[in-house]
């Protein structure tokens, strides 16, 4: 039954866009449901059996054979600070696709595929414990359910490199690129993290926010000012897309329909992954998209669109 329901892939893409989203509700234990976006679900299966890893890390349970591709199953429960899933025969695990990586995460068991707004998904409350795990909550059902910083616990896990390639900054002129200022809105304080490792090695100053509304609230703060262009106050917005309250291509939409806004150049940088991706990013008005995480990719992307911009003004000056 639940194959059947992640097969039916197209009715999803028409969410995208929409800001709205389906989510896979599942829960570690008893209690507690969890989400996750159907997006990067690629199948749920009854967990397999799974050969111990050696010296993995223990939040790993083992390593499965799925259609033929070896896949690493991690523990959700022990990942977020929970006792480890017993009970592994009438276990699932969730296989999707984060940052360039498929991965398999253990659950206690799986409940259902529920159509969302992002607006109806919020921050996590200040108050709540183990809080640091968690990129969103909303609810269902008059039940909580918690969105857990997937990117958070496969760094946790399996680590993450932040260097970028020396060689991607060569010929870069440090002063031009120092004047240049990024606006990074993701709603996972390790993808942020991420992003602005990348940053601070090519000395780019930044500004952070935590989901589209907020990055968007801000832009239009600077369009206020009418002194100097808003290019001279944001070269280049770096979004997620899946974000509380206001998603990435939401955010994007509204950036290329506001009259001053429009000027900006839109990067999308996403874990989610598939064919739809480009699609979307022409619909919505996206100047470029990336997968989710390589910091010299990252980088070069990023560079490409500041020379971009450091090329027009020298051309205009020219002129």
């Amino acid at each position: 039954m639940m194959a059947k329901i992640l097969d039916n892939v197209n009715s999803r893409t028409q969410l995208v866009g929409r800001n709205r989203l389906e989510l896979l509700l599942f829960r570690l234990d008893k209690r507690q449901r969890f989400g996750i976006n159907v997006f990067k679900v690629r199948e749920v299966i009854k967990c397999p059996d799974l050969t111990h890893a050696p010296q993995a890390h223990p939040v790993i349970r083992g390593i499965a054979n799925m259609r033929g591709q070896t896949i690493t199953v991690m523990d959700l429960a022990m990942a977020v600070g929970k006792p480890a899933i017993e009970d592994l025969e009438n276990s699932f695990v969730i296989v999707a696709e984060y940052n360039r990586h498929i991965q398999g995460f253990l659950v206690g068991g799986v409940d259902k595929i529920v159509n969302m707004n992002w607006e109806e998904i919020k921050p996590p409350p200040k108050g709540m414990g183990n809080v640091s795990f968690l990129t969103a909550v909303t609810e269902v059902d008059n039940e909580l359910v918690e969105i857990i910083d997937v990117e958070k616990v496969m760094a946790d896990v399996l680590g993450f490199s932040d260097h970028i390639d020396e060689k991607v900054t060569e010929g870069t002129n440090r002063d031009d690129v120092k004047n240049k200022h990024v606006l990074v809105i993701d709603d996972s304080g390790m993808a942020r993290k991420q992003i602005i490792k990348v940053l601070e090695q090519m000395d780019i100053t930044y500004t952070q926010a935590t989901n589209g509304k907020e990055g968007y609230d801000i832009l239009l703060q600077w369009a206020e000012d009418t002194t100097a262009p808003i290019t001279d106050k944001c070269s280049l917005v770096l979004s997620d897309v899946e974000m509380p309250v206001m998603d990435g291509y939401t955010l994007t939409k509204n950036i290329k329909e506001h009259p001053v806004l429009n000027e900006l150049t839109v990067m999308l940088h996403s874990s989610l992954s598939g064919a739809f991706n480009e699609s979307m990013v022409k619909k919505v008005g996206a100047d470029d998209f990336i997968a989710k995480y390589d910091p010299t990719d990252l980088a070069e992307h990023v560079l490409t669109h500041l020379k971009i911009k450091i090329d027009n003004v020298e051309n205009e000056q020219a002129a």
